[in-house]
């Protein structure tokens, strides 16, 4: 099998169930307007994290990463009207095209975006006590991924839900001599993650528009 026939399937289940408004389009239509990377996750992907935080009823949701804020829209759309997601965002242009995209979604009231580097801001938020969050998705520069974690872990109570995106890095995670610092950042990870006793935790393997990737899901015990 290649990836003609994965993308395929993806846009097959896209077309069923993954289902994209005006807001998720104009928001992956930004990233081009913008001149930013298009890396934000896929709408099947976006189902599944939205999926996620109804399953954990999660009222309480931090992002690090928001690129345009299309994830951002996919779990805040999950959150009660009394819900809260913050997420973080280094690249100020970034910030403000994602803060375009959630106002147009109609989501302004419920996302904050906090600019700057993330190993800053997450001190900050523990400080100011803004946790437990109930759900963590982490989709950021793969090097801090096990920094980014651990910080998590301190925002977090016993059952949040922790969501790392990018870790198996088509594969390349498996070379042990590999010099990316991505997948490197992804080799750390992984290994803190299978050795940590605080969680109990996965990596999904995902195929589809996305190529080859997976997800790890952590519960905290």
């Amino acid at each position: 099998m290649n990836n003609e026939i994965f993308e395929s399937v993806d846009h097959y289940i896209g077309n069923l169930l993954g289902h994209e408004d005006e807001a998720l389009i104009a928001a992956t239509r930004s990233l081009k307007e913008a001149g930013m990377p298009a890396i934000s996750i896929s709408p099947n992907q976006g189902k599944f994290l939205q999926i996620l935080a109804l399953l954990c009823n999660a009222k309480n949701i931090l992002e690090l990463g928001t690129l345009a804020g299309y994830s951002t829209i996919w779990m805040a759309r999950a959150l009660p009207k009394d819900g809260r997601l913050i997420t973080l965002e280094y690249d100020p242009k970034h910030a403000a095209v994602a803060q375009k995209n959630i106002e147009r979604a109609g989501l302004a009231e419920q996302v904050q975006i906090k600019t700057g580097r993330a190993l800053d801001i997450l001190p900050q938020l523990h400080a100011e006590g803004a946790g437990p969050f109930d759900m963590i998705f982490i989709d950021a520069d793969k090097p801090p991924y096990a920094d980014y974690f651990e910080w998590a872990l301190k925002l977090s109570r016993s059952g949040t839900l922790i969501v790392a995106d990018n870790v198996i890095r088509e594969g390349k995670v498996l070379d042990e001599n590999s010099t990316e610092a991505a997948v490197n950042g992804a080799q750390r990870f992984n290994k803190m993650l299978g050795a940590n006793t605080a969680v109990t935790a996965t990596i999904l393997q995902m195929v589809g528009v996305k190529e080859y990737d997976g997800m790890a899901l952590a519960i905290v015990k």
